[in-house]
C-alpha cells in the first residue's frame, strides 16, 4: 500500500491538521540485541519494508533489491507474498501492520534470520475520501490504525534491531501531511502526524547512533486510491485521475538515500513538477508569517531573513 498524493491544482490548503501527539515511553528499556551490520563491506544490509505490494513500497523493494540490499517485503495477500518472493534478494514477511501479532511474527523471522536489520521503511498506507461530516467512523479509524499506529507499532517492536545496527528509519510521509486537502482530512491528518513522529523519534533515538528522516512524495502511480474504492466506496473521482501519474522511481531513490546516504537529510521532497513543489513550500512559508504575526515576540522582516541565511548555511 503506497502513499496517496492528491493534485494540487484541485484544492487549496483550508483544513489545519491535527498533530498526533506521540510519546515514545519505552526506548530506555530496549535492549541492545540484533547483529549490527555497518558497511558494505559485511553481509548485505537488510531493510524491511512495510506495505511493499504495489505502488511505492514495490518500487523501493525492487530498487533496493537490485543494488544488492536484502528486502524483507511486508504484504497480506498470499499472490503478492510470492509474487514478492520471486525476486532476488527479496523475502517476503506476512506483515499487517495493523495485527500485533503480525508484527511479533515478523519480528520473530528476522531475528531468526541472523542478518540483523539496518533499515525499516514504514510504507503501509490507506486513505479515505470524504468530508469531516460524511467519513464513516469506521473509515477515519482505520485511516489512523495504518499509517499512524501502524508505523508506531512496527517502529517499537523492531528498534531493538535498528539500534544494534545503528541504522535508518524512513518514514513516507506525503504532501498532503503539509498541505491538507479537503476531503481527506483523515488521510492529511494522518501524515501530518507522522512529521511530528520523525521529529521527535530521531530526537530520541538519534544519540544511539540511529537517523530517522521522512521521504514526502506528491503524486506518483499508486493502488490506494483503487484500494479505497474497492474497500469502501469511496474516491471514485481520483482513481482514474492518478492512471496517469508518474511511475513512483524518483520516491524510490530518495528511500535509498534516506538510508544508505553517508550524511542523509531529514526531510525529502519528491514531486513530479513544480506546481506541486511551489504549493508545498508557499504553504510552509505562509504558516512561519502565520504563526509570526501579531504575537508579542514578532521577528520583523531582517530577523527572519538571518534565521532563513542561517538555516541554508547548514543545509545540504
Amino acid at each position: 500500500m503506497a502513499a496517496l498524493h492528491l493534485h494540487f491544482g484541485r484544492f487549496h490548503a483550508g483544513i489545519m491538521p491535527v498533530l498526533a501527539v506521540m510519546l515514545f515511553t519505552t526506548l530506555a528499556a530496549w535492549p541492545m540485541t540484533g547483529a549490527a551490520l555497518t558497511s558494505k563491506a559485511q553481509p548485505m544490509k537488510a531493510v524491511l519494508v512495510t506495505g511493499a505490494s504495489s505502488g511505492i513500497g514495490l518500487k523501493i523493494t525492487e530498487r533496493l533489491a537490485a543494488d544488492g540490499y536484502f528486502v524483507y517485503a511486508g504484504a497480506r495477500k498470499d499472490a503478492d507474498l510470492k509474487a514478492l518472493g520471486a525476486i532476488r534478494n527479496v523475502q517476503p514477511v506476512r506483515l499487517d501492520v495493523t495485527k500485533q501479532a503480525d508484527i511479533d511474527g515478523a519480528v520473530s523471522l528476522v531475528t531468526k534470520a541472523g542478518r540483523g536489520l539496518y533499515g525499516l521503511v514504514n510504507n503501509a498506507g490507506i486513505v479515505t475520501i470524504g468530508s469531516v461530516a460524511d467519513t464513516k467512523m469506521e473509515e477515519f479509524d482505520a485511516v489512523m490504525a495504518v499509517n499512524l499506529y501502524g508505523p508506531w507499532r512496527v517502529t517499537r517492536a523492531f528498534a531493538p534491531l535498528i539500534i544494534a545496527a545503528k541504522g535508518r528509519i524512513t518514514n513516507i510521509g506525503s504532501l498532503n501531511g503539509i498541505v491538507a486537502s479537503p476531503q481527506a482530512s483523515a488521510y492529511s491528518m494522518s501524515k501530518h502526524a507522522i512529521e511530528a513522529f520523525t521529529d521527535a523519534l530521531d530526537a530520541e533515538i538519534g544519540p544511539l547512533g540511529v537517523r530517522v528522516n521522512v521521504v514526502e512524495p506528491g503524486s506518483y502511480k499508486s493502488n490506494i486510491a483503487k484500494n479505497a474504492l474497492q474497500r469502501s466506496g469511496t474516491g471514485a473521482q481520483f482513481v482514474a485521475s492518478v492512471a496517469h501519474d508518474k511511475d513512483p522511481d524518483e520516491v524510490a531513490a530518495a528511500v535509498e538515500q534516506a538510508l544508505f546516504a553517508p550524511a542523509p537529510k531529514h526531510r525529502y521532497l519528491v514531486v513530479p513538477n513544480q506546481q506541486q513543489a511551489a504549493v508545498t513550500i508557499e504553504t510552509q512559508i505562509n504558516r512561519l508569517v502565520q504563526l509570526n504575526e501579531g504575537q508579542p515576540y514578532t521577528y520583523d522582516r531582517d530577523a527572519l531573513v538571518k534565521m532563513l541565511d542561517a538555516a541554508l548555511a547548514q543545509s545540504h
